[in-house]
Parts: structure tokens; sequence; C-alpha cells
């Protein structure tokens, strides 16, 4: 059995993931399971920068056993890709979901809807137990609405209208399950599959 540490200590986060990658003679863990405690401060100015301080900070706690690690946020075209990787901070450290999106509503209120297009991002960075990187990225493109609607998902997703539903409904409209079948995190997951499974 191969056992990967998933550099987070969130169990819904490390089943999702095992199960879209779902691998066989594969066990993931989450930091918690794997009795590490690994909290490195994430102040890279890129995704695949802040995913690698994770996934390395829990190869090295680990001593030598493969990691994996992502992160995302959201990528808003009018504000030159902000909140980028302050999505969870926009409004502050102290901020939260209603405070961010608050915000973003704030930042775009002049913004016609053509130019109000945005994605989700999502960056992936497996090390292996040799220390050895594979790198996967995911987005799904879409635009910032006007106000939140639906009460499914959590973060930005109420203001998010992906492009692969015409438009018409946001993130938070549509059960989990459906948003995992084209979400950013789905399309990172799938290409760090490809990678691994060579």
């Amino acid at each position: 059995m191969k056992r990967v540490i998933v550099a987070t200590n969130n169990a819904h986060k490390a089943d999702e993931i095992a199960h879209m990658l779902d691998m066989d003679g594969w066990e993931f863990v989450t930091l918690a399971e794997a009795g590490i405690a690994s909290d490195p401060a994430e102040d890279a100015d890129t995704f695949v920068g802040n995913a690698r301080i994770k996934a390395r900070a829990a190869h090295e706690a680990s001593g030598g056993c493969a990691s994996l690690a992502d992160d995302s946020g959201l990528e808003v075209d009018a504000l030159d890709g902000a909140p980028g990787v302050f999505s969870a901070r926009f409004a502050g450290e102290d901020g939260n979901d209603a405070a961010n999106n608050a915000l973003l509503l704030e930042k775009l209120a002049g913004v016609p809807d053509a130019e109000r297009t945005a994605r989700f991002v999502c960056t992936m960075v497996f090390v292996g137990e040799d220390g050895t990187e594979k790198v996967s990225r995911g987005t799904v493109e879409g635009r910032i609405g006007r106000e939140e609607r639906g009460c499914e998902g959590f973060g930005y997703d109420p203001l998010f209208l992906p492009d692969a539903y015409g438009g018409e409904k946001t993130f938070a409209e549509v059960p989990q399950s459906e948003k995992n079948k084209i979400s950013h995190r789905a399309c990172a997951l799938s290409s760090m599959k490809e990678q691994l499974i060579c």
C-alpha cells in the first residue's frame, strides 16, 4: 500500500481527493491521521508556490513520505487577477466569506457584465518519496454575478456563474456532486492522476 499524506487537516478534502484519484493500492491520509503537526506560512505569491510549501513541509515532517497539497482561489480579470492567492483573506485576516463577497461586489460595482470574467484556479503539487515533483493545474471559467444566489457551496460560489451553465446558475445553486464534475479541483486532480499512473 502506497501512503500519501494530503497536506491538510480537512478530512472532507482528503476524502474527496482520495475518491477522485481512486487509485488501487494508494492510501491518502490527512496530516492529523499521519500524526504530523505541520502549518507552514503560505507566503508565496502564486498558487503553485503555496501548494509547494505545504507539500514540501509535509514531506519533510513525515521523514520522506509522499505528499500532496493544493492551493486554490479566484482570479478576476477586471481586478488584474485579484483576489488570487489572497482569496481566503481578501477582506483581511479577520474576514470571512460574507466580507470577501461584499468587498468583491464593491470593487466590481461599475464593471459591465461582459467584463466581469473570472476563473477558479486549483494547483496541486505532489512530492514523491524521492523528492521529485509533479504539478497540475485546473481551472473553471465564468464571470462574477451582481448578487449572491444559492445556498450550496461556500466562499465565492454564490457569486460565480460558470460558463458551463451558460451563466444562468451560480456554483451555489447546484448540488456539490454536480459542481465536483467540472470544478477546478476536479480538473487538477484528473491531470494529476494521469501523471501519477504513468
